[in-house]
């Protein structure tokens, strides 16, 4: 690596942390409950992403507390207590391990589309309703943290929204605390009280081997493969988001491993389980980091910030903490698909819905598995064949059956080539379910980035109406341009 791409990487890193900061803080907070959650959040930031940056399968991506594990890591630690709850973070590791030397990374790429917007709904919706106590309290500093991240993201770019109103709001707060107690309009109480973070313990991470027996490790199997399988679910698809924005391909069982590896490192030194972070990825390789290299200096800058933040943390107002995540859970909605659910596939709305539904009310994984069943029971009402082949001549090809979730991954592997030109055929496909479509738009985008010639002969009508209706503005005008 030379000096240059080091500096770049080193700079990425920076940034990253800046962002992961009050991320890490207010997942910890809210799985734990308590001010010593801050740590637990940070150290799962720290341990679980330097050692799945340096060990994983997808360069440039960072991992830390996200909204699903911390959905899940809240009930574990309600009904096992913090300790056990360690533990469970350390098994689910080492399923995470054998999920990846098994070689089951590769069923991510079965997982509807449907399904993914339907379980990131449900979490979002969980995480704005586990807010509601603390925003119902303290009404008026909630609102005036989600005014100003909104309005810092739109004037200021290079800092994080976050922590601007984060900085701004802990430093004026003192000055304004009094004015904010027992706020009302007529019998309206707008701000009752603020609450604080409290005093944290400042203290050098060290390794905790937790005592294991039989029966423990017996009664924590079934939440230490729910915290395993979602956390393989969330950060393979955040290793998906990366590829679409890269144009490279992760290696998922490998980073099924790191994962693993980064959970049980957490789980040994009191951090929070943790996953690949779509949105700090992202920041990660939109600020030029493209190596595990930024994804592990985020971690080292995370650790060096601990050592002092101790005595700042504790006038962090838990309002300002609880703005950032029902931010961050409106983020985290599919807001182009459920803007276009009227014209999308019936049957992959249901599904979507019924997923949403199921991960607020019942569990997450029983709603992927519910979501994944459906959708295999809709493509099965639509289409008797199960999955669609390609015919090739020269650089002319032709798929044959259903463009499904259960063959996008087959079609378009074998689709990506280093070929100047490239001539599609659709005549004979027989059915498109968002998932096929969302593919075939990702694969238009990306052979136009790439400067291939593609196109797009044959179309049917039904298919060409279904694509143009799911297509951003942006996608409409290069699916026109490869249309022949």
């Amino acid at each position: 690596m030379g000096l240059p791409r080091f500096a770049a990487e080193a700079v990425s890193g920076l940034t990253v942390a800046i962002v992961a900061l009050p991320l890490a803080i207010a997942f910890g907070i809210t799985a734990t409950g308590t001010p010593e959650g801050a740590l637990v959040g940070l150290y799962g930031a720290i341990f679980a992403g330097f050692f799945a940056a340096v060990f994983g399968g997808t360069p440039g991506q960072v991992t830390g507390p996200t909204g699903p594990i911390t959905v899940v890591a809240t009930g574990v630690i309600a009904a096992h207590g913090l300790e056990s709850a360690f533990v469970v973070f350390i098994m689910a590791g080492v399923f995470q391990i054998l999920f990846g030397l098994c070689r089951l990374g590769s069923f991510i790429r079965y997982i509807p589309h449907p399904v993914v917007s339907g379980v990131m709904g449900g979490i979002a919706l969980i995480i704005i309703l586990g807010e509601l106590d603390q925003a119902q309290k303290s009404f008026l500093l909630v609102a005036v943290t989600i005014v100003l991240m909104l309005v810092s993201a739109r004037l200021i770019k290079s800092v994080p929204a976050s922590l601007i109103v984060l900085v701004i709001i802990t430093a004026l707060l003192p000055l304004t605390a009094d004015w904010l107690t027992n706020v009302t309009v007529g019998p309206v109480p707008l701000n009752t009280a603020v609450d604080y973070i409290g005093k944290i313990p400042e203290a050098i991470p060290t390794i905790n081997t937790p005592e294991l027996s039989g029966s423990l490790i017996v009664g924590l199997l079934l939440p230490a493969l729910s915290i395993a399988l979602l956390g393989s679910i969330d950060s393979l698809l955040t290793s998906v988001v990366m590829d679409n924005i890269t144009g490279t391909r992760h290696r998922s069982n490998k980073e099924l491993v790191g994962q693993g590896l980064g959970n049980i490192a957490s789980g040994l030194f009191g951090g929070l389980a943790s996953a690949g972070a779509t949105v700090r990825s992202v920041v990660n390789v939109r600020s030029g980091g493209r190596t595990g290299f930024s994804a592990a200096t985020h971690s080292v800058v995370l650790l060096i910030f601990v050592a002092g933040l101790g005595v700042v943390v504790q006038y962090i107002p838990l309002a300002v903490l609880s703005g950032i995540l029902i931010v961050t859970a409106v983020g985290m909605f599919d807001w182009e698909t459920m803007r276009k659910a009227h014209v999308s596939p019936k049957g992959d709305v249901v599904v979507l819905v019924v997923t949403m539904a199921i991960t607020v009310i019942v569990d997450l994984t029983v709603a992927v598995a519910v979501g994944v069943a459906l959708a295999v029971a809709v493509h099965l009402v639509q289409s008797r064949q199960r999955k669609a082949s390609i015919v090739q001549e020269d650089n002319a090809y032709e798929i044959h059956g259903p463009l499904s979730f259960l063959s996008t991954d087959a079609v378009f592997s074998n689709l990506r080539e280093d070929k100047p030109e490239l001539s599609l055929s659709l005549a004979k496909v027989s059915y498109l379910d968002m998932s096929g479509a969302k593919a075939l738009l990702t694969f238009i985008d990306h052979s136009d980035r790439d400067g291939v010639d593609l196109t797009i002969t044959d179309l049917p009508p039904h298919i060409e109406n279904t694509l143009s209706e799911l297509a951003s503005r942006e996608q409409q005008t290069k699916l026109a341009a490869a249309l022949r």
